[in-house]
């Protein structure tokens, strides 16, 4: 059995977006489902903490960073058409960012294989400068950046499975060969981007893969993507760490697409990505929550990928 990390808070809960499809409900029928399982008391607990403004400026700008701090005292309700905001919603991003930053600490100094961060706000919608997608921080692209900056990794991989491309976290590497992005999500859809010839620029030319997929596509189309395109290339950059932007509204059940994926699909994907990660970066993993609306198929679906993180052996 491995030793699987969880970072969750019922802070989370206060950042408060009701009628919205990314509101509390989903934390809470994910903790539910978890705690009802058989492997529950297995998992290790991880205490997410709070992001600094410093930490979050390694990927955002300041000014932006503080304006998001001062909607949210001011009580503004948007911060664009589709992210809903409440007065408890910046510290709830704080605390969503420091979640992956403490668990790589734990990654690191080797109290755990892997860990899977229940966190909301999502991120990866978050450009460097304004929200998005229901996003306020990028919370993998901090987390990714904490690595580097603090505990010495070089190359990091972010695989981004939610069934939207993940612009923001695109955007904050496009230009850096040191973080390696890839997406597969429904295109042509939400936000727009994510096509196959956006490959990156400059140095970082080469370093981001989109998978974009058709709408109605199933559990063959993505597990052939995943073997045959992703893991060839993480093969070959050889990262330090993989980190996976893990929505998972691309469930058949899901009411904001149109992907075709069951809940099994996720736990498959989750051994592929264990199976290349113990080839090339001794198996550290890292999981955050991105998207997933329906209820039953997001509970059902992390259950599923915690379940192989604690238990397959590649």
């Amino acid at each position: 059995m491995n030793k699987t990390g969880y970072a969750s808070d019922p802070f989370y809960l206060r950042h408060e977006t009701e009628p919205h499809p990314e509101n509390p409900g989903r934390l809470t029928a994910i903790q539910n489902r978890l705690e009802s399982s058989e492997f529950y008391n297995n998992l290790i607990p991880i205490q997410p903490r709070k992001a600094t403004a410093k930490e979050i400026s390694r990927v955002h700008d300041s000014g932006y960073v503080a304006s998001v701090e001062k909607s949210c005292a001011d009580g503004v309700r948007n911060l664009d058409a589709d992210t809903v905001i409440s007065s408890d919603s910046y510290d709830a991003a704080l605390l969503s960012a420091g979640a992956g930053m403490n668990a790589i600490d734990q990654l690191i100094d080797g109290n755990i294989h892997n860990a899977f961060c229940a966190v909301r706000p999502p991120g990866h919608h978050a450009e460097q400068d304004h929200a998005m997608g229901f996003c306020l921080f990028n919370n993998v692209a901090i987390a990714a950046r904490y690595a580097q900056k603090t505990k010495g990794l070089n190359k990091i991989f972010i695989f981004d499975w939610d069934v939207h491309h993940g612009n923001g976290s695109q955007h904050s590497f496009y230009s850096d060969p040191s973080i390696y992005y890839s997406s597969m999500h429904q295109y042509p859809f939400y936000p727009g981007t994510g096509a196959g010839e956006e490959t990156g620029t400059g140095d970082g030319l080469g370093t981001t893969l989109n998978l974009p997929m058709d709408a109605y596509s199933d559990d063959d189309d993505y597990l052939s993507a995943v073997q045959n395109k992703l893991i060839p290339e993480i093969q070959r950059y050889k990262p330090d760490l993989i980190i996976i932007s893990a929505g998972f509204d691309a469930h058949q059940n899901d009411p904001l697409a149109q992907i075709q994926l069951t809940t099994d699909c996720f736990g498959k994907m989750t051994e592929l990505l264990m199976g290349i990660a113990k080839d090339v970066c001794d198996g550290r993993l890292l999981s955050m929550l991105e998207g997933g609306y329906d209820y039953d198929a997001l509970s059902d679906s992390v259950r599923l990928h915690m379940q192989t993180l604690l238990t397959f052996e590649p």
